[in-house]
C-alpha cells in the first residue's frame, strides 16, 4: 500500500503524515511529493526516513491513493495525470468540490457514494466539514430548512506565513504579512477574495458544500471571519428546520453521532473552544438553545481542528473506507 502525499512539506500535508502514523493507516511505502525547491528533503514516518520527489517521480512510483494537499492550481494539473495511470485522488483543494462529476465526501455523512471508478475524490473546505458533521444527524431527523452561520477561523487555516505573522506581531518583529491588515488584537472579516456578490469565496464555498454534501434544497447564508487564534475554526450556527425538534433529542442526537462530542454544559461553564480542540479529530458541539424569536430553529456553537477533521483527518478517513470497501 504505497501512499503519495502532495504538499508533504505544508501545514496540512505535514499533517496529513502524522494523522497517517496516528490512525495506524497500513502504508508500505510513503511517497511524500512536494515543489522542486523541496525535492532530496527526508521525511520521517514510521521510524523511517523517505525523500521527497517531485511529481512524474510519484507518478512512476505507483502508489495507490495519493492525498493532495498543494493548491487548486497544482490539483487541477495533477490530479488528472495520477488519475490517468490509475491512481485515486483525494484532493484537499477548491478545484474538484463543485464538479458535478466528482465526489464530495465527509465520511460520516456520504462516503457510500463512493465507487471503485472515482478516481479523483474532494475534500470539502474545513468550516464546512465541521458544520455539515455536527448538522447531519439533525437534518435525518428534523430536515434542516436554512443555516445562518458565521465563524471564527483559525490563522492556520490560511498556512505557515498567516502563523507567521500572527507569531511575528506577538513579538513586535516586522516580517511577511499573510494578510492585507494586523491579525493580533484584531478580526478580520475576510477570508479569500470577494466575489461578484460581495460575498467571499470562503463564504460561498460553504453555501455551495452544504449543499452538494447534505441537501440542495436547504438555504444557507455565511459571514466567514479570521481571528487571532491557532487551536481551530469556530462557528455560530443558526439552523431552522421543517419540523418541531425537543432539545433533550437534540442532544440524545449529538451524543450518539459518529465524530461529534457534546459539550454543553452551561452551568458549569462548559462548552467547547478552539484550545480544546486542538490536536483532535472530533467536532465538540455546545451551546445548544432555541432561538426564541421564530419556532423550529436552534443556536448552536460548533468548533474543530481544522487542520485534522477540517482537512487531513477527513481526507485520511476517505482513504480508509476505500481500504476497508475495497474500493482501490
Amino acid at each position: 500500500m504505497k501512499i503519495a502525499v502532495v504538499g508533504a512539506t505544508g501545514l496540512v500535508g505535514t499533517k496529513m503524515i502524522q494523522v497517517l502514523e496516528e490512525r495506524n493507516f497500513p502504508v508500505t511505502e510513503l511517497i511524500p511529493v512536494a515543489s522542486e525547491k523541496s525535492v532530496g528533503k527526508e521525511i520521517s514516518f514510521k521510524g523511517n526516513k523517505y525523500k521527497v520527489v517531485n511529481m512524474q517521480t510519484a507518478i512512476d512510483k505507483k502508489p495507490a491513493i495519493a492525498l493532495f494537499s498543494a493548491g487548486g492550481g497544482t490539483a487541477l494539473e495533477w490530479a488528472p495525470e495520477f488519475a490517468a495511470a490509475g491512481i485515486t485522488v483525494i484532493d484537499n483543494s477548491s478545484a474538484w468540490r463543485m464538479d458535478p462529476a466528482k465526489k464530495l465526501i465527509v465520511p460520516e455523512i456520504n462516503a457510500a457514494e463512493l465507487k471503485r471508478t472515482d478516481k479523483i475524490i474532494a475534500n470539502p473546505n474545513c468550516s464546512t466539514i465541521q458544520m455539515v458533521v455536527a448538522l447531519n444527524p439533525l437534518h435525518k431527523k428534523y430536515k434542516v430548512k436554512r443555516i445562518v452561520v458565521s465563524t471564527y477561523q483559525s490563522v492556520t487555516g490560511t498556512g505557515v506565513k498567516a502563523v507567521n505573522q500572527l507569531m511575528n506581531e506577538r513579538k513586535g518583529i516586522k516580517g511577511e504579512m499573510a494578510y492585507p491588515y494586523t491579525i493580533d488584537l484584531n478580526v478580520i472579516p475576510q477570508i479569500d477574495v470577494f466575489t461578484d456578490n460581495d460575498y467571499t469565496k470562503e463564504e460561498m464555498k460553504m453555501v455551495n458544500e452544504t449543499k452538494k454534501i447534505m441537501d440542495s434544497s436547504i438555504r444557507v447564508t455565511s459571514t466567514t471571519v479570521r481571528i487571532p487564534v491557532m487551536g481551530g475554526h469556530s462557528e455560530s450556527v443558526n439552523v431552522e428546520f421543517e419540523n418541531e425538534f425537543d432539545l433533550d433529542d437534540v442532544r440524545n442526537l449529538l451524543q450518539n453521532a459518529p465524530g461529534v462530542v457534546l459539550v454543553d454544559d452551561v452551568k458549569n461553564k462548559k462548552y467547547p473552544m478552539p484550545i480544546d480542540a486542538h490536536d483532535k479529530d472530533e467536532v465538540f458541539v455546545g451551546r445548544l438553545r432555541r432561538d426564541e424569536t421564530q419556532p423550529k430553529t436552534l443556536n448552536m456553537w460548533i468548533v474543530a481542528d481544522n487542520l485534522r477533521k477540517g482537512a487531513a483527518t477527513n481526507a485520511v478517513q476517505i482513504a480508509e473506507y476505500l481500504v476497508e470497501h475495497k474500493l482501490i
